[in-house]
């Protein structure tokens, strides 16, 4: 019998989340880009849970920022993008596209991601169905692009989108509700995504996450998963414009709203 995983949401700084992993036959457990450490720390005590392995996403301080501190503590494994040595000294498992490996008898791949960052990666637990995914896609909105190109991050988040559509979406940041904002500008008639919009108020108002998000419901509202759809090069007056043109406008457009 397969023993389940728990997934604990832990927010940290202004926006970020910590993912913490959880196998409830051993109490072992795996952290996500943790940003902080004490936060951590407090919760792993809390909760008798005992630190694995963490796993890196990409090398932003908000993602790595508790790294050291809980590696000295704990003595656990890390492991994060390839050729990230001098960035993440502490990583153990370098990991590259279509790395299989497995926690706690729990298999899962890394993809890697480029866009938001050229080293970027993601860990699915595809048994599970949970994608922790960084910031390269987050829920109705997708990450800004440092160090890659936008036909890169088109290509990334088509990668995500071919996952199957009961993947569970757990993003590096609680965005959802400033994404919602802008999503309904430029696609106000989406019956999909007014639902969506008024279940992410709700769920903001209580105070609770809004992630994770279910892929399916991400594919009828996110505009940047859904940038070749024929609707957009209508709207955009783009006739013809290839996917990842009609991504990188929806993405100029973002990065100019104001809500």
């Amino acid at each position: 019998m397969d023993i389940p995983l728990k997934v604990y949401i832990l927010p940290v700084l202004e926006d970020n989340y910590i993912y913490i992993v959880s196998d409830t036959a051993t109490s072992e457990c795996v952290v996500i880009d943790p940003g902080v450490a004490e936060p951590v720390i407090l919760f792993l005590s809390r909760h008798n849970l005992k630190l694995k392995e963490i796993w890196i996403t990409h090398h932003h301080s908000d993602h790595i920022g508790g790294l050291a501190e809980l590696k000295e503590k704990y003595g656990c494994r890390v492991l994060g993008p390839a050729k990230q040595e001098e960035v993440i000294p502490q990583i153990d498992q370098q990991v590259t596209d279509m790395d299989l490996l497995s926690f706690n008898d729990h298999p899962f791949k890394v993809f890697e991601l480029p866009g938001h960052t050229l080293d970027h990666v993601s860990y699915w637990l595809y048994k599970d169905k949970y994608l922790f995914c960084g910031d390269t896609l987050f829920s109705l909105g997708c990450g800004f692009i440092f160090e890659g190109d936008y036909k890169q991050m088109w290509n990334s988040l088509c990668k995500i989108r071919a996952l199957p559509e009961d993947t569970l979406i757990y993003c590096g940041h609680e965005y959802t509700q400033k994404n919602a904002k802008f999503a309904l500008s430029i696609d106000p008639e989406n019956e999909n995504l007014i639902q969506y919009s008024k279940e992410v108020d709700e769920k903001r108002e209580k105070g609770e996450p809004t992630l994770p998000a279910l892929l399916k419901t991400e594919m009828f509202t996110n505009p940047f998963l859904r940038a070749d759809l024929p609707f957009w090069e209508k709207e955009l007056k783009m006739p013809e414009a290839p996917a990842a043109e009609i991504f990188k406008n929806l993405r100029d457009k973002k990065n100019k709203f104001k809500a």
